[in-house]
C-alpha cells in the first residue's frame, strides 16, 4: 500500500519543479517519511520513467558529476491528478470507517452512518 503512495507522492513533488533522487529524498524526509533512501527512491524512479510519468535530464552540478533531475510528463500529471482523487476517496471512507468504530457503542436500533 505504501509503494502506490510514495509514486504518488514522488509525482506531487515532481510537479513543483525538477528535482534530483537525493533531493526527493531530502523532500520526503521534511514531510516526515524518514525511512526512504535514494535506494528505495531510484527503482520507482526507473518504473515511472518506463511508464513514461516522468522524464529525465543531465544538467551540470555545482559539486561533482552531472545530476539527473526528472520532470512531470502530461500522462505524469494525469497520474497524479488519478492518484489525488484515488487518495481522497480512500481517506475520507477509512477515516468514515475508524470514527464509526472507535466511538462508544451505542444501543442497539440507534446505530446510524453518516455519509
Amino acid at each position: 500500500m505504501l509503494k502506490g503512495i510514495l509514486d504518488g507522492c514522488l509525482l506531487a513533488i515532481i510537479k513543483n519543479k525538477e528535482v534530483y533522487g537525493y533531493e526527493l529524498a531530502e523532500k520526503l524526509e521534511s514531510y516526515g517519511f524518514h525511512s526512504f533512501s535514494e535506494g528505495t527512491i531510484y527503482p520507482l524512479l526507473m518504473r515511472m520513467q518506463k511508464e513514461e510519468l516522468i522524464t529525465s535530464t543531465l544538467k551540470k552540478s555545482t559539486a561533482g558529476p552531472k545530476r539527473k533531475y526528472y520532470s512531470l510528463t502530461s500522462k505524469g500529471e494525469a497520474e497524479l491528478e488519478n492518484f489525488i482523487e484515488r487518495w481522497n476517496y480512500l481517506q475520507t471512507n477509512v477515516n468514515r470507517v475508524l470514527h464509526y468504530e472507535s466511538e462508544p457503542k451505542q444501543s442497539k436500533g440507534d446505530e446510524k452512518i453518516e455519509s
